[in-house]
């Protein structure tokens, strides 16, 4: 998707995805900044440590809109392409990465990394497919 779009279901999606990840960064920050200078416990500790899922969960609902709302078929397949594409990898990514970490000493994945790998793997493969549809 470019930045200046003429298709109305997209510019909602800008409009709502932009915020989203806006928040997710800002309060992901927040939280890594917060945690270790104040050192908090209990209930506030646990709800800190989620609270950068929350914008994760928006942004998935701002992707299930614009597939509920995007009218052009194939601008609504090409999405649907490209995240399968984007889960695909990070399966593969992860089974791998998981079956490293039982036989070989390499670093543990992360899992909070998963999220923004996929939709790397997901960018990478729209502008594949954007290049293969041409």
């Amino acid at each position: 998707m470019g930045c200046l779009q003429k298709n109305p279901a997209a510019r909602r999606y800008l409009f709502r995805f932009i915020p989203t990840m806006v928040a997710y960064v800002a309060v992901l920050l927040f939280v890594e900044w917060y945690i270790p200078r104040f050192y908090p416990t209990g209930a506030l500790l646990y709800g800190l440590a989620v609270l950068p899922a929350v914008p994760i969960i928006g942004i998935i609902v701002v992707v299930g809109l614009y597939l509920a709302e995007e009218k052009d078929e194939f601008l609504r397949n090409l999405l649907i392409q490209s995240m399968l594409w984007g889960l695909g990898a990070i399966m593969v990514l992860t089974t791998v990465w998981g079956f490293l970490q039982i036989f070989t000493p390499i670093h543990r994945f992360q899992p909070f990394m998963t999220f923004p790998l996929f939709w790397c793997f997901q960018g990478i493969a729209t502008v594949i497919l954007q290049k293969k549809y041409r």
